[in-house]
């Protein structure tokens, strides 16, 4: 990291502090709705910036940070957070940072303020949530706190307050020089051991760093400061950048020499601030009177074992159910409104490539696009509700257990639960996640999950390839095949997580540190306006992949244009209509005709020559050059399919799974020789494909998007194909040796 000069006319104030205080809401409330979004340097995660006019008129910039525990960087947000206020990374170094403190839970909120207080930034403290201190019988001494930290401290209502004079007019005198809000650290290193390693670290901390000041010395509360964050941030898997050689060579020997001789920095460090907290909390916070919260006596409930667990799953359950059901009428709506637009365009047209282009190419592949939207704003309306009543924080918690045991968060099951839905939305909900590591595995094993695209594909194989019979007479064999299928996925997704985890994601386990808010109801402005951010954000960048792959993929599905096939068409087209056949019977011969010719020319296609030349890879799993076809046309989305395969033997485009047109073409398909192609070997052999393979643009889109390297996507491609080959071969092969072939 480096620091970056930055000419602004106007002052700049940083809004920090821990998630759930209230701060991004009091960052909204003060920049009203002329708030802009961004994003920090080389990194997906959204800024918001604003102005505020101060009581003189004078106007100064926001910056809202992302909320964080601590500036320790074991998290995308903590490492944005420690850029943001001290000013590395190219980031400004800000003029006042105000940091917003939830009063109910002041203990906590004070090691980030001490963390503020030693980069000797001036600092302004906001006291949130007061109007909870009395139902928790709790009392709170404003001027002893102020006293203690040596900065301003004021109270505020994030969602009460009007104007918030005491707030602008502590911001206006700190800029002024009326107040003073640069008291440096209240605690410092204790043990002799750590003050060894801070004292050699600091001489290390480049000038750049450093504030004019301190810049010429080796030390420095900053410097120290700095020095101290080395020391706890990098490691051999951390992804900061800019950090001098030497120094993280330094850090990474110093960390190293502490582990050997049975030390933990992390916990030094740890219970010497909070030490320094838990020693003054009783001057500023006293106990007026037992009182048990609501919120505390919720929690006896919602993080019961016994009673937390289902009611977990129930809610669960109604987010599944409305990513899965309550989405489809708007879905469908997209769709046919997109089918209208497409149709009514492609009339407006002459018949032939230009026509073909637009309806098929540019309209479907926005369709492609948008039809993701009622997924995505449904999960995050859910994820808005649950951070925001502070039903989030529970799940974390119970969840964490499980989750880790696979190498990852409590967080992350949220995401990995949506994947059934969509693994699009499911990805974008591994924002929520605080460790990149965490958020980069959780993404690379969200696919596996049996998202409903498949579900067309494992209902067209299962509906043609397997009896509707009933195992020991009440078992229905299609209803089994289904969830096993489903157990399947879910299965090899917890055994990726593992397997990744132990290998290309090795990490040393952080602790959970999570904040148990109290409940309260979501603040729906906020709510509605981060679904509103995410659903532009996907749409301006997945929105953009997934549409040039898709006009990608009507290339392929389109050229080479066959001049002998095309002549075909016009003749025989012109001969039944100028038959004597009756309307009914002209219509039905036509669309055969286009079956046919359609079938013909996707052979004859890129696709189609792809299909024959990966053939030999999908002999041994059992699949013919056709199915290599289809599997061609479900890279733009896996229900994709079914159609694709609706053109190859000549059932149609508008074929879908309970086409029974296309399941019998599919049951007498045979080679050469009068072998069948399809059997149920073969069935159960694509379906395991399908449900390993990363069959999906759009999944590969929304990768990239969240990582902004194609590094991962293409990772991502390559292991899921490879386990599918794999998994699909032994299947077959394994099957044909047993004698079920």
């Amino acid at each position: 990291m480096s620091n970056s000069a930055v000419t602004t006319a106007k002052a700049l104030v940083a809004i920090a502090g821990n998630p759930n205080t209230g701060k991004t809401t009091l960052f909204n409330r003060l920049t009203g709705t002329h708030h802009k979004v961004g994003n920090y340097p080389g990194i997906t995660v959204e800024r918001h910036h604003g102005e505020l006019a101060l009581p003189s008129s004078r106007t100064v910039e926001l910056v809202d940070v992302p909320g964080s525990y601590s500036l320790s960087a074991r998290s995308r947000e903590e490492e944005l957070a420690i850029q943001s206020i001290a000013g590395l990374g190219g980031s400004p170094v800000p003029d006042v940072v105000v940091v917003v403190v939830d009063v109910t839970q002041l203990a906590r909120n004070l090691y980030l303020v001490l963390q503020v207080l030693e980069l000797d930034v001036p600092t302004i403290v906001a006291l949130n949530m007061c109007d909870l201190l009395e139902s928790r019988g709790l009392e709170l001494d404003d001027a002893a706190l102020a006293a203690e930290l040596g900065v301003p401290v004021v109270r505020v209502s994030a969602l009460h307050d009007a104007g918030f004079e005491p707030l602008t007019r502590a911001i206006e005198q700190v800029l002024d020089g009326r107040t003073s809000a640069r008291p440096g650290p209240r605690w410092r290193p204790g043990t002799p051991a750590l003050q060894a390693d801070v004292a050699a670290l600091s001489a290390l901390v480049p000038a750049a760093w450093r504030p004019a000041s301190q810049a010429g010395a080796p030390g420095g509360s900053r410097a120290e400061a700095l020095a101290l964050w080395a020391l706890l941030s990098i490691d051999e898997h951390d992804e900061l950048d800019d950090v001098p050689a030497e120094l993280r060579r330094a850090a990474l020997e110093r960390r190293s020499a502490a582990a050997a001789g049975g030390r933990q920095i992390d916990a030094e460090v740890i219970s010497g601030r909070y030490g320094w907290i838990d020693a003054r909390i009783a001057r500023f916070v006293r106990q007026k009177r037992d009182a048990t919260s609501f919120s505390e006596r919720l929690d006896g409930v919602v993080l019961n074992p016994w009673l937390g667990f289902p009611l977990f799953l129930l809610a669960m359950g109604i987010v599944f159910q409305s990513l899965f059901s309550w989405a489809d009428p708007l879905i469908q709506l997209i769709e046919g409104g997109l089918g209208w637009l497409g149709s009514t365009v492609g009339s407006w047209l002459p018949a032939g490539l230009v026509q073909d282009f637009v309806e098929n190419a540019l309209v479907a592949g926005v369709g492609s696009v948008l039809v993701f939207l009622p997924q995505i704003l449904l999960l995050f309306l859910f994820i808005g509700i649950m951070e925001d009543s502070g039903y989030m924080a529970r799940v974390v918690c119970l969840m964490d257990r499980l989750m880790r045991a696979l190498g990852l968060g409590g967080r992350a099951f949220v995401p990995m639960l949506s994947g059934y839905a969509c693994a699009v939305p499911a990805i974008l909900a591994t924002r929520t996640m605080e460790r990149q590591r965490d958020r980069l595995l959780t993404m690379m094993v969200i696919p596996l999950m049996s998202c409903s695209a498949r579900l067309p594909v494992y209902g067209l194989i299962i509906g043609a390839l397997f009896p509707a019979a009933a195992l020991w007479g009440f078992l229905p064999v299609q209803g089994l095949l289904m969830i096993a299928m489903y157990l399947f996925s879910t299965l090899t997704a917890l055994i990726a997580a593992f397997v990744l985890s132990k290998t290309l994601f090795r990490a040393p386990r952080v602790p959970l540190i999570q904040e148990l808010p109290p409940y309260r109801m979501p603040h729906w402005p906020s709510v509605l306006r981060m679904m509103w951010l995410r659903s532009r954000s996907f749409l301006e960048s997945a929105g953009t992949v997934i549409l040039v792959c898709s006009i990608v993929l009507w290339g392929l599905l389109t050229f080479p244009k066959s001049d002998e096939l095309a002549q075909r068409r016009a003749t025989e087209t012109a001969a039944i209509e100028g038959s004597s056949l009756a309307d009914d019977a002209k219509s039905e011969a036509l669309s055969a005709l286009d079956a046919e010719l359609s079938a013909a020319e996707l052979r004859h296609s890129l696709a189609g020559r792809l299909g024959h030349a990966v053939e030999p890879a999908l002999e041994p799993l059992g699949f013919d050059w056709k199915i290599g076809i289809g599997l061609v046309g479900a890279f733009a989305a896996r229900e994709v399919f079914v159609s694709t395969m609706g053109v190859v033997y000549g059932a149609g485009r508008e074929a879908d799974e309970q086409s029974l047109t296309l399941r019998s073409q599919i049951k007498k398909e045979t080679y050469a020789d009068g072998r069948p192609v399809y059997t149920p070997l073969v069935g159960l052999s694509l379906m395991i494909f399908f449900a390993l393979a990363c069959q999906c643009m759009s999944t590969l889109a929304a990768v990239y998007r969240e990582t902004k390297n194609w590094r991962w996507p293409v990772f991502l491609f390559t292991y899921m194909t490879v386990l599918a080959w794999v998994a699909s071969f032994v299947v077959y092969q394994g099957g044909m040796l047993l004698g079920f072939g």
